[in-house]
């Protein structure tokens, strides 16, 4: 797969996590974050192993152990990101909660030098601060005082930014970007699963009532968008595939106007066309810059 096509499958995934952030939130009027946490990735992980069942029959070596830890870590990872997210929509305003979980976009280049000295091309940095500008006007170019639930979004994007970047470094290495996806949606299902039925009341009725949500955010921006951002990280950079990903805030705002009847303000058709100008910037830009110095 060539980068440009790695990328347009990130873009791909960042529409299906838009369209869910959609879901995330309406599903909380039924049940609790985390028996939705539970069952969305319960229905994830049945959706997604036959893939995984495929790909291990089709790879040369069998996964090691190192290996199976790597991806049940990321797994914790995404569940940390997660949850936190979940939580904090309780707390805070949809608006804060798109913005705040968009930090990752300029954290992911940070963490990846300060845990392991690679430095992205010089390009990322301008993109990602204009990504993260973007996602701010989309969110309505303000935010109120921070509340609790703005600090867990604030976590959310660090665990987040770590996950995406333990992808890019594990993704690739082992060849089975499925088998990663799906190892991660079983550690979030059951995490989810046991935490709820310890602190949350469990009712057949309102799982019924948000069986809609559970099951778009388990298949699609669940199962299938974590699957192709394992698998398109497998030939792009982190810091890109962060910018790329962004996108979600951009798709989060159109299904909003579409589902939810919200609308987008000039501030916000104007942070939509700087996140796409930091997708284009990373995109166009490092090609461009190689044939200027091979050209006489």
């Amino acid at each position: 797969m060539t980068r440009s096509k790695a990328n347009l499958v990130l873009l791909v995934a960042g529409a299906m996590w838009g369209m869910g952030f959609v879901a995330q939130s309406t599903a909380m009027q039924a049940i609790g974050p985390f028996l939705f946490i539970g069952l969305r990735f319960a229905v994830a992980t049945f959706a997604m192993l036959p893939f995984a069942l495929r790909e291990a029959r089709a790879a040369k070596t069998a996964a090691t152990v190192a290996d199976w830890n790597g991806f049940a870590f990321i797994g914790l990872l995404l569940f940390a990101s997660i949850a936190a997210q979940q939580v904090g929509l309780l707390t805070t305003s949809v608006t804060n909660s798109g913005f705040l979980t968009g930090l990752y976009v300029v954290m992911v280049p940070f963490f990846g030098v300060f845990l392991f000295r690679h430095w992205p091309h010089p390009v990322v940095w301008p993109a990602a601060l204009l990504a993260l500008v973007g996602i701010w006007l989309l969110s309505g170019g303000s935010l109120g005082a921070l509340t609790a639930g703005d600090w867990l979004t604030i976590l959310c994007a660090a665990f987040c930014a770590l996950q995406v970047i333990f992808i890019a470094r594990l993704a690739g290495h082992t060849g089975r970007p499925v088998t990663l996806a799906v190892t991660q949606f079983g550690v979030c299902a059951v995490l989810g699963l046991a935490i709820a039925f310890a602190i949350e009341p469990v009712d057949g009725t309102a799982i019924r009532a948000a069986l809609p949500e559970i099951l778009y955010a388990g298949i699609f921006s669940g199962g299938i968008a974590f699957t192709l951002q394992a698998v398109g990280q497998r030939y792009t950079t982190a810091p890109q595939a962060a910018i790329f990903l962004s996108t979600e805030a951009v798709f989060a705002a159109l299904f909003g106007a579409i589902l939810l009847g919200e609308r987008v303000g000039a501030t916000g058709l104007v942070g939509c066309a700087l996140i796409f100008s930091a997708i284009l910037l990373v995109e166009a830009m490092p090609p461009w810059l190689a044939r200027r110095r091979v050209s006489p």
